[in-house]
């Protein structure tokens, strides 16, 4: 019988069991006692937060990593994005991508008028003194590497806090940062 689990990766920790390097990480195997042969479905930088799955199953591995599912993040970013950076990410802009150009594909984006309650982030983010700050939300189906805070620097507002919400209709609901809850399975069907 496979196990799935939905979790609350907190800031600072590596979207994985085991870290070879000499550098101490924080792991996911500190957060819960998962059963043997766990992996995580995907990854969130050690930067980013949010939902991230977990499973015994290989097989479920493969479909939630597929380009069918949408993967949806709360950004919240260095000055008040406009509707004119929002449109500009829903119809897909330019990034860096392994020393070149990469066009993003089209998008779900809009602006988060309230401020969403993930809790405190483990290190602050920093002072409103330095200026105002808004938030936005970025659905998308591919997953490029930092490729939603490369989108926001693209038009202008660089990203400070990212939160993954959605894989599918899988919600983070209302776990705190570090909180993980078995489910039987992940209705996954957009």
């Amino acid at each position: 019988m496979h196990r799935h689990f939905i979790l609350f990766k907190p800031y600072g920790y590596l979207s994985q069991f085991i870290y070879e390097l000499k550098r101490k990480k924080k792991l996911l195997g500190e957060l819960h006692d998962f059963p043997e042969g766990t992996m995580a479905i995907g990854r969130l930088d050690e930067d980013s937060e949010g939902l991230l799955l977990l499973t015994t199953d290989g097989n479920m591995s493969e479909l939630v990593r597929s380009k069918k599912v949408d993967k949806e993040y709360y950004v919240q970013v260095d000055g008040l994005i406009t509707p004119e950076a929002i449109e500009q990410l829903q119809k897909g802009v330019e990034i860096g991508l392994d020393g070149g150009k990469y066009k993003t594909k089209p998008c779900k984006a809009f602006i988060v008028n309230e401020i969403p309650d993930f809790g405190v982030r483990a290190k602050k983010i920093r002072d409103e003194r330095h200026g105002p700050t808004s938030w936005a939300s970025i659905t998308v189906r591919e997953g490029k590497f930092r490729q939603v805070r490369k989108m926001t620097a693209a038009v202008g507002f660089p990203t400070l806090r990212l939160v993954r919400v959605r894989i599918g209709n899988v919600y983070l609901q209302n776990l705190k940062a570090g909180e993980v809850l078995e489910v039987s399975d992940f209705q996954l069907d957009n």
